[in-house]
């Protein structure tokens, strides 16, 4: 029997704050139905998650992989993968989103090479870690979960270094990996087999969305022709690479217009566009009011009132609830 074709269909960007670039999805409804879903979703950044009942698997390019209660999930950006319970219950889960780049900027000492604590350069990843075999790391996401639900006082801080130590662990165990051939039930499949093909390109945009750089460059990044790279681009973001490009940087505005006080020309500088007029009309786009109509409704970085997050950055229905298959 051939083996299932898995279409990736959905693209979740998770809006992280500028000032603490953290996200934590829990409750009761975050429940995993036993109804293998018909496609693949992928983040824009990186998302831990906890397993706290039931057992089910996970599946990216290649066979399933096995989860049970306790096990921790590590899954880097733009690395697409689907979740399913076994029969007969629904596994509850406890998610983390964060960028480790924008939340240990400063942390971390001056070297030659400071650790990708994003995890997204390596060629293989073991995704699942089981808690009998990882009880640490399930502590520690544990520990993150509880200090976000307590909020005591300096809760952010104790949450960041908890996440820093996670971090640092997660790459420790991923390095130590990569020096050896990791059993595919364990390690889920190969960049070739796993990685999304456009994933290089995803993974460039994020990194150098400041600078300019031509669509040529993208396809360069991932071994494809200027205009197979754009047709495959566009069939999976139902975008073009431009138009992705300048959502990103829309989207770095707003936290960065949300949580500083710098102005919206200085903003328009740092998120790579060439003119603020260009920066204006794209934003107003996109969001649907001026640069300065969305501070003034946000919050500034020395507190006041938080408004809800506009969801008209790359809107996907369902982002914030558990994933249902609508076939």
């Amino acid at each position: 029997m051939s083996r299932q074709k898995y279409i990736v269909t959905e693209y979740r960007n998770y809006y992280l704050p500028v000032d603490f670039p953290f996200l934590l999805l829990t409750g009761e409804h975050w429940k995993i139905s036993d109804i293998p879903s018909s496609r693949l979703h992928f983040h824009n950044c990186l998302e831990i998650g906890i397993c706290h009942s039931w057992k089910g698997s996970m599946r990216f390019s290649g066979d399933p992989l096995c989860f049970r209660a306790g096990d921790v999930t590590c899954i880097p950006r733009n690395i697409p993968h689907t979740t399913w319970s076994d029969a007969g219950g629904e596994s509850l889960w406890s998610y983390l989103y964060l960028d480790p780049q924008i939340m240990f900027r400063g942390m971390l000492p001056p070297s030659e090479r400071e650790p990708d604590l994003s995890l997204s350069s390596y060629r293989t990843i073991r995704h699942i870690l089981p808690a009998k075999d990882f009880p640490d790391i399930s502590a520690l996401v544990t520990s993150v979960i509880r200090e976000m639900k307590e909020a005591k006082s300096d809760h952010r801080l104790c949450v960041k270094g908890l996440l820093l130590a996670l971090c640092v662990e997660l790459n420790r165990i991923q390095a130590d990996e990569n020096l050896f051939s990791i059993p595919s039930s364990q390690s889920g499949a190969s960049v070739a087999e796993n990685a999304l093909v456009i994933s290089p390109a995803l993974n460039y945009m994020e990194d150098n969305y400041a600078t300019q750089f031509s669509v040529e460059k993208l396809a360069e990044v991932c071994h494809l022709s200027p205009t197979h790279f754009r047709r495959v681009f566009h069939s999976i973001m139902k975008t073009s690479p431009l138009h992705y490009l300048n959502t990103t940087r829309i989207m770095k505005a707003c936290n960065l217009l949300r949580g500083t006080e710098k102005s919206i020309l200085t903003i328009s500088e740092m998120v790579g566009f060439a003119s603020v007029s260009s920066f204006n009309r794209h934003f107003q786009e996109l969001i649907h009011q001026t640069p300065r109509e969305y501070r003034m409704q946000s919050p500034g970085p020395s507190g006041g009132f938080a408004t809800e997050p506009r969801k008209t950055i790359i809107e996907f229905s369902g982002w914030m609830e558990p994933e249902k298959d609508p076939d």
